[in-house]
């Protein structure tokens, strides 16, 4: 277990700034991305390639990965009184009231009953209006996902060339281990993970094991209270099955050093320790981690490096304290580490 000591400036939104350049968000991905490696026992600080990461596991360490998948979530089109209009669908399933949500952008006022036209004459519809500015929406085709898998656009963060996606994104922004369709936002610690990286930890007897969490529109929401008490955090469903919870809870009783990769993974890990939940059952999880909360479902962290005032950055400091995180990140920033989803890694050991 890990023990966090705080201060009143830890829960202040104010005290996770810092100023990155521009030309450090990277805008593709790295042929071979950088690691910056902290080891909190004994305060040092490795600068390698992420490649070697497995250089600084113990060997039977787990690294538990989430396997979600990102579909193709941005439609372009129009209103059908005219005017552009632009789809971000949420999940490619209904909700609960039978629509799917989305958000939609239109230089107009939107109401009930707007109709859409997008590529191959499929029309859509707004039929619900959302108090968080999303949309409950219906489509005039049976099959919505093979439709978003032949028109829709990649997801990208707005701050990756201005959310633009092409082609080349089709396989950069995607693990190559995801499997479960349901993300809107790639888990990006988990891109630096190659086939030829896998099988290497494999050969040295690190073991993997997956969760399943659905990235949702969520991560992208800005934290807009000063104090983080008064921060509502987003939920986002998760699940995994048998035989990983099996390989986990193994680890577990064997002792073994866990490490999540990503902040998603960890959400998950955190959301169900101890927690005797279901295999294969879906749970929601708004867990909002930060300093002051004791993580105990893990040893380690390897993630990518993160917005200022985000929640992800938080998280981070829930594992080292917010001081040293924003060191560590001033320590990036001067040896001109890339940040954000198609940035370099960062490796934290308890």
């Amino acid at each position: 277990m890990l023990k966090n000591s705080m201060n009143s400036k830890d829960l202040l939104l104010s005290s996770y700034h810092f100023d990155l350049p521009d030309n450090l968000i990277a805008q593709r991905p790295a042929e071979s991305s950088r690691l910056l490696v902290y080891k909190a026992s004994t305060n040092e600080i490795f600068h390698d390639t992420f490649s070697n990461i497995d250089f600084y596991l113990s060997p039977e360490s787990l690294l538990v990965f989430n396997r979600t998948k990102v579909f193709p979530s941005r439609l372009l089109g129009n209103k059908e009184s005219g005017g552009k209009a632009e789809f971000f669908v949420l999940a490619t399933e209904k909700n609960a009231d039978g629509f799917y949500p989305a958000l939609i952008k239109t230089r107009s006022k939107k109401k009930i009953g707007d109709r859409f036209l997008f590529p191959g004459q499929m029309h859509a519809t707004v039929n619900f209006i959302n108090t968080d500015g999303t949309f409950g929406v219906s489509f005039d085709i049976e099959n919505v996902k093979e439709y978003l898998d032949a028109h829709a656009k990649i997801p990208i963060p707005p701050y990756i060339r201005n959310g633009e996606s092409d082609e080349d994104d089709i396989l950069a922004y995607q693990t190559v281990y995801a499997k479960e369709v349901g993300s809107v936002a790639a888990p990006t610690a988990g891109l630096h993970f190659k086939n030829n990286l896998l099988l290497s930890l494999k050969q040295k007897k690190i073991d993997t094991a997956f969760v399943t969490l659905h990235v949702g529109l969520g991560t992208f929401k800005p934290v807009v209270v000063e104090n983080l008490k008064d921060h509502q955090m987003h939920s986002e469903n998760f699940f995994f099955d048998r035989e990983n919870n099996e390989i986990i809870n193994n680890a577990r009783a064997e002792k073994k050093k866990i490490f999540a990769v990503g902040t998603t993974t960890l959400r998950v890990l955190e959301s169900s320790f101890q927690k005797n939940l279901n295999p294969d059952e879906i749970y929601s999880t708004n867990i909002f981690l930060h300093p002051g909360i004791d993580i105990k479902s893990v040893d380690g962290l390897i993630t990518n490096f993160h917005l200022p005032e985000s929640t992800l950055l938080m998280l981070v400091s829930t594992m080292i304290g917010r001081e040293k995180t924003l060191e560590l990140y001033d320590i990036a920033i001067k040896e001109r580490y890339r940040f954000f989803s198609y940035g370099d890694g960062m490796l934290i050991i308890r």
